[in-house]
């Protein structure tokens, strides 16, 4: 069986990061959580434009 979720690195602009954390903790979420989050709602939209 799969795994659900994966480890990976990346490289993220600084202010962006600083960004997403305190949007994470103005959430109650940890940063690994909110960046999923903000992703996986992101791929959602491009998908449901795509159909329209």
């Amino acid at each position: 069986m799969k795994p659900l979720k994966e480890k990976i690195s990346i490289t993220i602009d600084s202010d962006v990061l600083e960004t997403l954390r305190h949007e994470a903790e103005e959430d109650e979420r940890s940063l690994s959580q909110y960046i999923n989050l903000i992703l996986s709602r992101h791929i959602r939209e491009s998908e449901n434009e795509q159909k329209q």
